[in-house]
């Protein structure tokens, strides 16, 4: 009988951790699909930020509630980039903008996205401008966003740009 309870005890905890450590995108941010987020960056004429993010990431629910918390942020993000996520290891088919198809996995693996949270900076043609993985701070991403919006892309490296802010 104790067995049966200590098993039901570890379940319910496994369970608890399981939703605690969701790596759905931010709330109250406008995310979308990836095929479609493509469209709108090109009609829109907006740089993206493509968040490749997994489920059971625990770092990934810690950037959403730390650092995309921050209503700035999101008002800068919302107002600024088409805002698209996938989830690193799905199997949801993409197509790419050359019309190759392709899993959500696959592109994450394309991109590197072996650990998550990653985000991959685009121009509105879906180029990359910069993969940054990992937990950022609000600053951070202010960073990011003057380095892609302002084009610095375009001279510099994203490395080169941090190291010459005043």
């Amino acid at each position: 009988m104790h067995r049966i309870h200590f098993i039901s005890r570890c379940l319910l905890a496994a369970a608890f951790f399981i939703a605690t450590a969701r790596a759905d995108p931010p709330p109250d941010y406008p995310f979308v699909g990836h095929d479609a987020g493509l469209a709108r960056a090109r009609a829109e004429d907006k740089p993206i930020l493509l968040y490749f993010g997994r489920y059971g990431c625990a770092w990934c629910d810690h950037v959403n509630r730390k650092t995309f918390s921050d209503p700035g942020l999101q008002q800068l993000f919302s107002d600024n980039y088409v805002l698209i996520y996938v989830d690193a290891e799905g199997g949801k088919r993409l197509r790419m903008p050359n019309s190759e198809r392709l899993t959500e996995g696959e592109l994450g693996t394309r991109l590197g996205a072996f650990a998550t949270p990653l985000f991959v900076f685009m121009t509105p043609a879906g180029k990359v401008v910069a993969k940054i993985p990992g937990f950022k701070t609000v600053d951070d991403f202010k960073d990011y966003d003057r380095y892609v919006r302002g084009g610095h892309y375009l001279k510099q490296s994203l490395l080169e740009f941090l190291a010459s802010k005043p």
